[in-house]
């Protein structure tokens, strides 16, 4: 899916961007966290699956807040000020009631609204939600203390922006994923100064909305990861024993945000705003698959600096999708630098395979690609499943430039004139059986 468009409107003095995918009702309005910047989000797969996701059940609207990425860099506002730009957007898109979604400092500000438009609100959807962030006598479950924010903000500046170590916090799943590091740096840089920076911090630092709380009358979901390491889980608990009548999931896992840690977020939230939850059995369906993924990636983004391997990279995935293309082949999944793949007949994705490690040799890049035949679940566009997992151990053993196959594919195969060398037995992790592995011998 293409980049959706964005789209300017105004709150009293204030210009506010935001774009929408989908089309509704109902409509969702995510309200993010902290820092935001509408067109670098986009270029994270999992921020990008999560949104596309949503959009198939919701019109979704992202914007950026006042003072954060395209919108203007005014001073931040009240909390109040900061809930009349939701309304501004709602009526700007015609949007007369939304399932409102506050994502970790977005969550107050998606309560209040809630609150104070209970008209306008079809659902309130907290997920990671903050309730109070400086640590008290009374409150032991914020963030830090008066002392330590203190001793952070007088630093801000120097560190700024991070080596990206805050993916570590927000999405710990992603934290070894190269791109997704290289992404968060690329965020903050375009989020906002460290000036601007610091003043919303220390605004989200006073908030308090325990006394806003007792009073949502709105439906309420409230989703949060048990081990999450921004907001304790026991601002969600509060929050469930305080909010009437509000549905309470706790999850395991300790990402923060609801696009980072697997679909168990996008299934609730589906079923809280449409009343269904995606069927708990898959159709299955018998599928090729080819992993490829850049050899020694991580020592090369460092060596070539983000702008220039960004544009590497990018330069890989646009040839990946020609060879894709011109084999026939459905792009399943795209994690930082690796593809899957899926195709209805093995020997186009050997060739595939073959074709796509040889046209990014120019770029000066070695691929590894694994390829496995078997029975997978296919969930929606998704596909998932033992036969999957297989083919990511088997792309995982080849070395640089290696088209490597599992046994079956091989037989499937045979009459074609596509050649293999044995590779030799594996027992591929987390997989029961020993598998008899074989080499592509280039043509």
């Amino acid at each position: 899916m293409d980049a959706p468009e964005i789209r300017f409107t105004r709150s009293g003095d204030v210009h506010l961007a935001y774009h929408q995918l989908g089309e509704g009702p109902p409509d969702l309005i995510y309200v993010a966290g902290s820092l935001s910047h509408l067109e670098v989000e986009w270029e994270l797969p999992a921020l990008r699956r999560f949104s596309e996701d949503v959009s198939q059940f919701a019109r979704l609207t992202r914007f950026d807040k006042r003072g954060m990425g395209l919108s203007d860099r005014v001073q931040v506002g009240t909390l109040e000020e900061r809930m009349d730009d939701v309304r501004a957007i709602m009526d700007a898109t015609g949007i007369e009631r939304a399932y409102v979604l506050g994502e970790s400092e977005g969550g107050p500000l998606a309560m209040l609204f809630a609150a104070a438009h209970p008209e306008r609100t079809a659902g309130l959807i907290l997920c990671g939600a903050e309730v109070k962030e400086q640590i008290t006598t009374d409150w032991p479950w914020g963030e830090s203390s008066s002392e330590s924010f203190e001793g952070a903000m007088a630093t801000l500046a120097n560190r700024w922006p991070t080596n990206g170590e805050i993916i570590d916090y927000i999405a710990p799943s992603l934290a070894g994923d190269a791109a997704a590091r290289a992404w968060s740096i690329r965020l903050i840089r375009n989020a906002a100064s460290p000036g601007s920076a610091e003043a919303f911090m220390r605004m989200a630092f006073d908030i308090d909305v325990r006394a806003v709380v007792p009073t949502i009358c709105a439906p309420t979901l409230i989703l949060h990861r048990v081990d999450d390491r921004v907001c304790n889980v026991e601002n969600a608990r509060f929050l469930a024993a305080s909010i009437p009548g509000a549905r309470y999931v706790e999850l395991p896992g300790d990402d923060h945000v609801p696009w980072a840690g697997g679909p168990q977020v996008l299934e609730e939230i589906r079923e809280f705003v449409t009343g269904i939850r995606e069927s708990a059995i898959p159709d299955r369906v018998l599928a090729t698959v080819l992993f490829t993924d850049i050899v020694d990636s991580t020592r090369r983004a460092d060596e070539l600096g983000d702008r220039r391997w960004r544009e590497l990279v990018e330069e890989h995935h646009r040839i990946v999708r020609r060879e894709l293309e011109r084999f026939r082949g459905r792009e399943i999944d795209t994690a930082g630098d690796g593809f899957l793949a899926a195709f209805d007949g093995p020997a186009r994705a050997l060739r595939a395979a073959q074709a796509i490690v040889d046209s990014v040799q120019p770029l000066g890049l070695e691929l590894r690609a694994g390829v496995h035949t078997g029975e997978c679940e296919a969930l929606g566009e998704k596909l998932v499943g033992i036969a999957v997992h297989i083919g990511a151990r088997v792309a995982g053993l080849a070395g640089p430039s290696q088209v490597l196959a599992t046994s079956t594919v091989r037989d499937l195969v045979a009459g074609s004139g596509i050649q293999f060398s044995d590779h030799g037995v594996h027992h591929l992790k987390g997989i029961t059986d020993s598998w008899q592995i074989y080499e592509l011998v280039r043509t």
